[in-house]
């Protein structure tokens, strides 16, 4: 008899459906701020596996940049499905290794300052770069670039590394939008001014700009945002620059090696649905990539509005980034 029911249970099983056995896993390759407790990954990875048989497996590096290095060095024998935490400022470079598919995602619900029609790179958030500074330490900042490069030595700024740090790279491209061919002139007068270059975003924000090392960082015009609602202190804004703010689009993509590419595409079409993108605004610290309504939390109507987005063709970056690059770091070294 228990021989019988053992071959059973057995027969059962084999002809079980496959999804009931074992759920698929979705690997997600992302950076550090998307994937961490207080970020948004924890939610979304919940809020997606409710609408799928799956698992996210989420594959934390370092940066978009790190994200890049990483699908270069694997090839088509990456275990990425998906690559979440690339850039305008990256999309170009990661897009010519041909290890991407096109995401064949309905676009027609993005909300972006900018139109977007590309094939292969789904937006999910965006956001201006901007200084942000400490009201108490300095209750009148520069109202521009020009006033900040033209500030006395004693002021003191927090940047970026470019080579390591996606606000960096936008405070290059900031600086080479306004600027042009002068800008390797004005980085010279602006390095004075300069606290230090940080690796990284956070290690310049949490471990200096507030702990009161210097009255201004680089940062994004959404970082007083998390300081409204959730520290209740208004003690933190950004400048609002005349020349207008650099543009930042976070994007996803599908990766061509995928063997779920099916739930990859799937997984794309969620983040532009209300379940992903109410996670953004105050996890990531950013604009959603739709109109989220009456959704969109109140402080960012508090924040500053650039009168013009500058913005430069994710191939031009390309093209051009190592002299600018070397400009930069000309520029630095004299």
């Amino acid at each position: 008899m228990l021989i019988r029911a053992f071959a059973l249970f057995l027969l059962a099983l084999a002809f079980a459906p496959a999804h009931a056995q074992k759920a698929a896993i979705l690997t997600v390759y992302t950076h550090p701020s998307f994937a961490a407790e207080w970020g948004p990954g924890p939610a979304v990875k919940e809020a997606f596996e409710q609408t799928c048989n799956c698992q996210i497996n989420y594959v934390v590096l370092d940066s978009g940049g790190d994200i890049l290095q990483r699908l270069r060095l694997e090839g088509k024998s990456t275990q990425a499905d998906v690559v979440l935490g690339l850039d305008t400022a990256t999309m170009e470079t990661t897009r010519q290794t041909g290890l991407l598919a096109n995401h064949e995602t309905d676009l027609s619900a993005l909300n972006l300052p900018i139109n977007w029609q590309d094939p292969v790179f789904v937006p999910y958030d965006w956001g201006y770069f901007a200084f942000v500074y400490d009201t108490e330490q300095l209750p009148n900042p520069p109202k521009s670039l020009n006033a900040l490069i033209a500030a006395p030595d004693d002021l003191k700024i927090i940047i970026q590394d470019p080579r390591t740090s996606t606000p960096g790279l936008g405070l290059l491209l900031w600086m080479r939008h306004v600027y042009g061919d002068q800008a390797a002139e004005k980085w010279q007068q602006l390095n004075g001014k300069i606290l230090t270059t940080t690796k990284s975003w956070s290690d310049g924000y949490f471990s200096l700009f507030m702990n009161g090392e210097a009255p201004m960082i680089l940062s994004y015009s959404t970082s007083p945002a998390y300081h409204m609602a959730v520290d209740k202190t208004d003690r933190y804004q950004a400048a609002q620059f005349e020349e207008g703010h650099y543009l930042q689009v976070e994007v996803a993509a599908l990766v061509d090696s995928s063997d779920q590419k099916k739930l990859g595409r799937e997984f794309l079409d969620f983040m532009l649905s209300a379940s992903f993108q109410r996670h953004i605004p105050l996890k990531n610290v950013m604009y959603p990539a739709t109109d989220l309504g009456d959704e969109l939390p109140s402080v960012f109507d508090k924040l500053i509005q650039p009168e013009e987005a500058l913005y430069f063709d994710p191939k031009t970056v390309t093209d051009n980034r190592r002299q600018w690059m070397n400009e930069w770091l000309d520029a630095m070294t004299r």
